[in-house]
């Protein structure tokens, strides 16, 4: 192909260029696509609601709802204990970290599949979608941590025995530990369903086991001493644990059960994106 003069003295400002290596990841330019990522969050967001009678409300009615039905349940009919905390805060406490993880995981688990149609239009990178995804459900967070501070706040001015602490200052990075725990797992179970179809009805199963796998209905205090080399294996344990902790003032945690979550967690996301990277070279091949 002849250029011309002109043509040779552009300057160009972004090469896309092919990606064959399993280690060949452009994330940087990711932050070239920001404005992007948000036009997906504003849409995704505004999709949860739309149409919808009560809209965001379901945001509180989901986990009020929740803790409600754990309460009778497993604190009023199997009187399983709660290391001494209100029933209600410890509950709501397990399912709001749980809500966020859990959405994070699911909703990412379907990116290839879910996005096929605009993944086969036009070019940009793929894992913006999961990252998208992840910044929706911080907002859906956001909102049901608030209503959990609420009902500490009340709990704690009615004098029960809850005592937050500084372990609080540790929200944050339980935050990001938890979103990249779940868009790992979630990309990575994503690679695998563009080969592996029927693990989409794994996913959906498994994380409600996984949930009972985690101290959300019970504190860790009643798990065997001897299985909590195991159960920490669980990544998510350590987290919940710690959260409520930090905010209630009881729970299991030594400082070994989060560097071991924070170590699988980062293992799995760079897992993760690595597999994603990885098929999304060949994606639209096999669709």
């Amino acid at each position: 192909m002849n250029f011309t003069t002109e043509q040779k003295n552009e300057q160009w400002t972004s090469v896309v260029r092919p990606r064959s290596g399993w280690f060949d990841i452009d994330l940087p330019a990711l932050l070239n696509y920001r404005d992007l990522i948000m036009l997906f969050v504003r849409r995704d967001f505004v999709a949860i609601y739309k149409q919808t009678i009560l809209g965001p409300l379901w945001f509180l009615l989901q986990p009020l709802f929740s803790t409600f039905v754990f309460t009778v349940i497993f604190g009023k009919i199997a009187s399983i204990p709660t290391d001494g905390l209100p029933q209600v805060i410890f509950y709501m406490a397990g399912i709001v970290t749980w809500n966020y993880f859990s959405t994070c995981f699911t909703r990412t688990s379907d990116t290839f599949t879910a996005n096929a149609g605009i993944f086969g239009k036009v070019y940009f990178p793929r894992l913006a979608v999961p990252i998208s995804i992840v910044i929706t459900n911080l907002i859906t967070f956001a909102i049901q941590f608030g209503l959990f501070l609420i009902f500490v706040a009340y709990f704690y001015i009615k004098g029960s025995s809850i005592n937050p602490n500084l372990w609080i200052l540790l929200t944050p990075i339980l935050l990001i530990q938890m979103a990249a725990l779940g868009l790992g797992f979630g990309i990575l179970v994503s690679s695998l369903t563009t080969k592996y179809r029927d693990l989409v009805f794994v996913v959906s199963f498994g994380v409600q086991l996984w949930m009972y796998a985690t101290p959300i209905v019970y504190p860790m205090s009643q798990i065997p001493v001897k299985w909590h080399p195991l159960y920490v294996l669980n990544p998510m344990v350590a987290v919940v644990e710690v959260f409520r902790y930090a905010f209630l003032g009881a729970g299991t945690i030594l400082p070994w059960h989060l560097m071991l979550s924070m170590g699988m967690t980062i293992v799995i996301l760079v897992i993760g994106i690595i597999m994603f990277s990885r098929i999304e070279k060949t994606f639209m091949d096999t669709v």
